[in-house]
């Protein structure tokens, strides 16, 4: 089992960047695959990135592609996976969440997928003003 605490999150003017990091507990972090999903009031919960256990590049939602605004990393080490978030519009509100899949990823369509994930976290609160 594992437990997963994000924190980072803020607030931010338009335009502006912050690094979330997700910690997690356990001796075996390298052997899950990890995601970040976020969750704007009113709205469901949708995927924003996710990254393979041994690192490497990630996958994104189109929003966050553009320039390269997001990036996803891990230090297996550190137990840590980030969310690196730049160039941040008002849509990029919300409370953002880690999770955890035990395993290698097979599909991308999976990782996509809340109910694939095995751990959340608590959640960190992002705001942007305009």
């Amino acid at each position: 089992q594992v437990q997963l605490v994000e924190s980072g999150g803020g607030l931010v003017q338009a335009g502006g960047s912050l690094r979330l990091s997700c910690a997690a507990s356990g001796r075996t972090f390298s052997t899950y695959t990890m995601g970040w999903f976020r969750q704007a009031p009113g709205k469901g919960p949708e995927f924003v990135a996710f990254i393979g256990r041994r690192g490497g590049n990630g996958y994104y939602r189109d929003s966050v592609k553009d320039r390269d605004r997001f990036t996803i990393s891990r230090d297996n080490a550190k137990k840590t996976v980030y969310l690196q978030m730049n160039s941040l519009k008002p849509e990029d509100a919300a409370v953002y969440y880690c999770a955890a899949h035990e395993g290698p990823y097979y599909s991308t369509n999976d990782t996509m997928n809340r109910a694939w994930y095995d751990y959340w976290g608590q959640g960190t609160q992002v705001t942007v003003s305009s």
